[in-house]
């Protein structure tokens, strides 16, 4: 299976690692800022890495020929329509919620201060709107009383998407397709950048 990564960070790097571990062929790795940890960890492997142009948008000029998924690994772009046609199952991201309960780009932070007991992670099927795709798989975990949004990431819900994605691709390399369950938007939240106080 062939997989252009787009991601950043250390969520980037361990997905690339997983990545590596399961099998699958790297074929070129897609970030916002070729000085991230990303785009160093992929060409010390010998991986192609291409910075985007836009760094809110992943275009299909971005995508490696022949791919068969995109797996988005904590890359704040939106993936563009024609971009998730160039690759022959679309896209995966994962996202550090109960998908459709906060959607953005602090689900963790929102999951801290809406006091919520339970959360989880999901997989998800990358789609015009952000965050809200077909569910590919998807677990909860428990919150620690007076865990930090930080602490529950590394704790939790980043060994979670590693687990979770690894299931997902798994699942394409054996059957070919990927799992779908749709969201219910009645259960829908939004999750914005909370302002620094």
């Amino acid at each position: 299976m062939r997989i252009t990564l787009v991601g950043s960070r250390h969520f980037g790097v361990t997905t690339l690692n997983m990545l590596r571990e399961h099998g699958v062929d790297i074929v070129r790795v897609v970030v916002a800022d070729a000085e991230d940890r990303l785009a160093a960890t992929a060409r010390a492997a010998g991986i192609e890495v291409v910075v985007q142009a836009d760094p809110k948008l992943v275009v299909s000029a971005e995508i490696a020929d022949d791919t068969d998924l995109i797996v988005a690994a904590h890359s704040h772009a939106r993936i563009s329509k024609k971009a998730l046609a160039a690759a022959r199952l679309g896209g995966i991201g994962y996202h550090p919620s109960l998908l459709p309960r906060h959607r953005g780009i602090a689900a963790v932070e929102w999951t801290i201060k809406e006091g919520d007991p339970i959360t989880g992670g999901t997989v998800y099927h990358l789609a015009d709107r952000m965050d809200a795709g077909a569910i590919a798989a998807q677990e909860w975990c428990f919150v620690k009383k007076g865990e930090t949004a930080r602490e529950l990431w590394e704790r939790a819900l980043a060994p979670l998407g590693q687990k979770l994605l690894a299931e997902v691709i798994d699942h394409a390399k054996l059957h070919n397709d990927l799992p779908a369950k749709p969201q219910d938007e009645q259960f829908a939240t939004n999750a914005p950048a909370l302002s620094p106080h």
